[in-house]
């Protein structure tokens, strides 16, 4: 099922290009998550491969001593991208004007998206192109976590609950015919979203949904 108009709304209708216009030299998680996401990473992804990362910045968090046949990365701000220390090829593209990739058929061995899945306001359209993209066999990994940029997320990502975003990004894959069954690998905080209001800490939550091509 397609997601309906109002939920591909967003708060901030600007151009997205106004809004990543300057450079953002920062993480958007915490230390504890990228961890869990490099170590993910290290398990799941394998050397001397082609990894597409998408909606990316000026760091992928690829496990540092694994080395690949090509890191291809997308995003916003050319500035962020140029700082890459991993691409080996970058191109600036904002998904939601056009979702069509400039990539070739069964390029890559996977894709990744970290922390922006929240943003797309066709997914449907972005996870037929990363299956498109994929070989067979190949891996797609969408990670998020509770941060956002609250007036870019679409509403129907802003108005879920964290469990109903997993099924968010499931739906995303389960709409490409060809996918496997998403699996997911989750992490949350044990200490109560409220509690950690007043400081008493707990971590960012970490979700990671996955599907390969069948």
């Amino acid at each position: 099922m397609l997601l309906r108009p109002e939920q591909r709304e967003k708060l901030d209708s600007s151009p997205d290009v106004e809004f990543y216009a300057f450079p953002r030299f920062v993480n958007h998680v915490d230390d504890g998550f990228i961890e869990q996401l490099t170590a993910l990473y290290r398990k799941r992804l394998q050397p001397q491969t082609r990894v597409f990362d998408m909606m990316s910045s000026w760091v992928s968090h690829l496990p540092p001593e694994m080395t690949f046949a090509h890191v291809e990365g997308q995003g916003m701000n050319a500035e962020e991208l140029a700082k890459n220390p991993r691409f080996d090829h970058y191109f600036t593209q904002n998904l939601n004007e056009n979702p069509r990739l400039p990539l070739s058929d069964g390029g890559f061995d996977a894709v990744l998206n970290a922390v922006s899945v929240q943003y797309l306001q066709y997914p449907e359209a972005i996870f037929s192109e990363i299956y498109r993209i994929l070989k067979p066999g190949g891996l797609a990994v969408i990670s998020f976590s509770n941060r956002m940029f609250y007036q870019k997320a679409i509403a129907a990502w802003r108005d879920s609950s964290e469990a109903r975003r997993v099924e968010l990004v499931k739906h995303y894959f389960r709409s490409v015919s060809g996918f496997s069954e998403p699996e997911t690998q989750i992490c949350q905080s044990a200490v109560p979203p409220i509690l950690q209001l007043f400081g008493f800490g707990g971590g960012d939550p970490f979700y990671a949904v996955m599907a390969r091509k069948l």
